[in-house]
């Protein structure tokens, strides 16, 4: 990796570019900027995410996705490189098997709503499709490996089903449910 930081203000950025671990410098809106600036969003909110009641597992989980998606913006910050290991995915793909195996099936679509923590994950769950949005469109301009991709798209994925735990985690001992979209056809089948 390129050297760390020492200073944080350098103004070499003042005339719209930026410099990536390989010591090029690009456009801060090349495709590459954005897709580190949608995965460094996602961190971000799931950091607040963390501030939130949760059960003890979900939360090394999602210490442990932190660390990925840093080694996954570091991989998009020096082309060519890999931090970013399919290990990661096979990881993600556990995490959703054992916790979507607690949720009853969904019957209706349910809106990004419930507690707090579930509206959180709900963010971060939309936060990752844009990012692997942009890790789309990169990789459709330059040569990427598809792990970035696969691991953004199961993180969303992930997201969803956390968002349900979380909507039924209550600390107070008590099970919640998620919040269901009430749409004029079923309300009119249900009528029926």
């Amino acid at each position: 990796m390129g050297q760390r930081l020492t200073q944080i203000a350098t103004r070499t950025g003042d005339g719209g570019t930026t410099g990536l671990g390989d010591n090029t410098r690009v456009s801060k809106n090349s495709l590459r900027v954005h897709a580190m600036g949608d995965v460094d969003e996602l961190n971000s909110n799931l950091g607040v995410l963390l501030c939130e009641d949760m059960p003890a597992g979900v939360r090394v989980l999602l210490v442990e996705i932190q660390h990925q998606l840093f080694n996954l913006g570091g991989e998009l910050s020096i082309p060519g490189f890999e931090l970013l290991k399919p290990e990661a995915v096979i990881a993600l793909d556990e995490a959703l098997a054992e916790h979507n195996a607690t949720l009853p099936p969904l019957a209706e679509f349910i809106l990004p709503a419930g507690t707090r923590a579930a509206s959180v994950a709900h963010v971060c769950r939309t936060v990752a499709r844009r990012a692997e949005r942009a890790v789309v469109a990169l990789g459709n301009e330059e040569a990427l490996k598809d792990t970035p991709r696969q691991y953004l798209n199961r993180l969303s994925d992930l997201m969803f089903v956390l968002a349900r735990v979380l909507n039924r985690h209550r600390g107070d001992g008590s099970v919640g449910d998620d919040i269901y979209w009430k749409s004029e056809r079923m309300a009119k089948a249900e009528s029926q």
